[in-house]
Parts: C-alpha cells; sequence; structure tokens
C-alpha cells in the first residue's frame, strides 16, 4: 500500500461519522489507488454525553470530551485528526492547541472550497448552536465572504428536523421540501452556494436538489483528511 497517515475519527453523531468514514474509504483510492485508502481509526461517546453538556450550554465541557476521544485516537496510533459534526466545533477552537494530534477544523475546509470557487455570499444550515455561533463568522470573515441565516423562527425549525430526525438517518419529503424552500430564499438573497453545516444534512439535500451549488462539510472534511494524510 502506498505510504499514508493513519486519520482519527472524532465521532459526535454517528450518521455523520458514518458518511466522512465512507467518504474517506471510497475516495481514498482517488488519492492512493484502486481499492486502497488511508488507514482509519473512530472513536465515539454516546451522543448524549455530547447533548447534555451543549444543552446546557457548557461548551467547555464538551472540548474536554472531543480531547479525550482525540487522545484514544493518538493512542491508537492514529497522526491526524477529524471530527465531522459542525456544532461541536463551537468548543474546537479552545482546545486545539492541547490536541494530541494535528487537527483539521471543518469550517476551515468548507471556508477554503468556497474561496476557491470563488463565493463572496453563503446560505448556512444547521443545528441553532451552529447558526447562531461564531464557527462559521471565524473562518469566512477573514476571507471577505458573506453569511446569511434563515430568520429565528426558520432556524428553530431547521435545528428541529436536525435533532428530531436527520441525526436518527431519519430523510422525510416535509424536511426536505422545508430545506429546499429556504435554500431558494438564500438564492432570492442573491447568494452563491449554501453551506450544509450539520453533517447530515447532505444527506437529505443532494446537489440536485438545490437550486444553489452546495458546500458539503461532511464529505470536504473527508477529503481534506484525504489530502493531509496522502501528502
Amino acid at each position: 500500500m502506498l505510504a499514508a497517515k493513519h486519520i482519527g475519527i472524532v465521532a459526535v453523531s454517528y450518521e455523520g461519522a458514518a458518511l466522512c468514514y465512507r467518504t474517506i474509504c471510497n475516495e481514498g483510492r482517488d488519492y492512493l489507488a484502486p481499492f486502497q485508502h488511508p488507514e482509519v481509526t473512530m472513536h465515539g461517546f454516546s451522543l448524549s454525553d455530547y447533548h447534555h453538556r451543549s444543552n446546557a450550554d457548557d461548551w467547555a465541557a464538551v472540548g474536554e470530551l472531543l480531547l479525550q476521544s482525540a487522545e484514544r485516537l493518538a493512542a491508537a496510533g492514529a497522526e491526524l485528526l477529524v471530527c465531522p459534526d459542525n456544532t461541536v466545533h463551537v468548543a474546537i477552537d479552545e482546545v486545539l492547541e492541547r490536541a494530541p494530534r494535528p487537527w483539521l477544523h471543518i469550517a476551515e475546509e468548507v471556508a477554503r472550497a468556497a474561496e476557491t470557487a470563488g463565493y463572496r455570499k453563503l446560505g448556512l444550515l444547521g443545528t441553532q448552536p451552529l447558526m447562531e455561533g461564531p464557527v462559521y463568522p471565524r473562518k469566512l470573515e477573514p476571507r471577505g465572504i458573506q453569511w446569511l441565516t434563515p430568520e429565528p423562527d426558520a432556524r428553530q425549525r431547521v435545528h428541529r428536523f436536525i435533532v428530531d430526525e436527520l441525526i436518527y438517518g431519519v430523510i422525510s419529503d416535509e424536511a426536505r421540501s422545508y430545506f429546499q424552500s429556504l435554500i431558494v430564499a438564500f438564492a432570492e438573497q442573491d447568494c452563491d452556494a449554501v453551506i450544509l453545516g450539520c453533517t447530515e444534512i447532505p444527506l437529505l439535500i443532494r446537489p440536485e436538489d438545490s437550486v444553489l451549488p452546495t458546500l458539503d462539510s461532511t464529505r470536504l472534511l473527508a477529503r481534506a483528511a484525504l489530502r493531509e494524510a496522502t501528502r
């Protein structure tokens, strides 16, 4: 097998983590050779461990949990870390310096892809903490990229679809139709593309389901991991 770094996946929501893992394995051949992909190890605590901490707005505790996963992955031999969960990136910036291995930031990779594509204004969909928090603004602002989120009531409804359906792998026509309507609204506000800023949204909204180009955060992170693992 051609040389590649061992990738560690810090799993939070299992559907998003599974999509990231599948992408690394499926597209690894494009970076290495047929049937090849980097060694991958995944570790995840129960989703409830993250849910209780984030609901209590205790992001410092979320960060510590992420670090524990990272340390277990490093002990298993991982040389490069990713976390395919957008929401917990609210906590990642505060712990990156303490991480035992280099750690790719999901919003950094999305922002990089947007800049490369020449996008200047983006719609953003994700959980409420993600849409209302600093994760994407911190990465988009330095690049001069503007962003929009839906109105507060719509942000709440998007959040409910994510936590009640998408994280469990439930894909409903109602959810798809609603997300599509929000993307149409972004297009009417002159957005160039939409960030699928929850790692499960790409399971609901495929490129052909969107009137705007999509920035699939899960697959962009997986491809960044492949890029760095095979550099």
